[in-house]
């Protein structure tokens, strides 16, 4: 290869470089319009919570700890965990939930979009708050197995299913009141 091409491939690189960088940059404010969505889209799923279910609410207690670490990185990367086990809790039995198909489609492909664009600025480097982000990523992982487990003790029922909603629908506003302070 001469010169002008590894020349050329710096360019792209170093353009690359910079395109993701500024995607990053501006990563809470897209962040902030994919919860506004989400939150709206898990509202269209589903009409209001069924009184039937209010005795069986239960309390799965979010470690909110998660999302006050000191580093935007560990957030980030928190969030992006936080993601994934709801777009894993939403790919599962979904017959009894009854929800309209195409807000669910659209809150998942929006979840996973947000996952994509996460995962590419999160930085995998072990850092100095990599301890913190693995005791972070222990308990969101225990706190969406109680979700999960709820669900499967309850046989994936209409009434777990507005359950999580009303947790998932939690989750994500956590996640907007924190973003919108950064």
């Amino acid at each position: 290869m001469n010169a002008f091409g590894l020349t050329q491939i710096g360019l792209i690189l170093s353009c690359t470089t910079i395109i993701s960088s500024l995607q990053c940059n501006h990563l809470p404010l897209q962040q902030r319009k994919v919860i506004e969505n989400s939150l709206q889209l898990l509202d269209k799923m589903g009409k209001k919570f069924p009184q039937q279910c209010l005795r069986e609410k239960t309390s799965f207690r979010f470690p909110t700890q998660v999302l006050q670490p000191r580093q935007k990185e560990a957030l980030r990367a928190a969030i992006e965990e936080i993601f994934h086990h709801i777009f894993y809790i939403f790919s599962k039995n979904l017959t009894l939930a009854a929800w309209d198909g195409t807000a669910l489609d659209q809150f998942q492909n929006g979840l996973y979009l947000q996952i994509e664009q996460l995962e590419a600025c999160v930085i995998k480097k072990h850092t100095h708050y990599c301890r913190s982000k693995e005791v972070s990523r222990l308990k969101l992982k225990k706190y969406f197995k109680k979700i999960d487990c709820f669900l499967k003790d309850k046989q994936h029922d209409l009434c777990s299913w507005e359950i999580s909603r009303a947790e998932m629908r939690r989750c994500l506003q956590l996640i907007d009141k924190v973003t919108r302070k950064l």
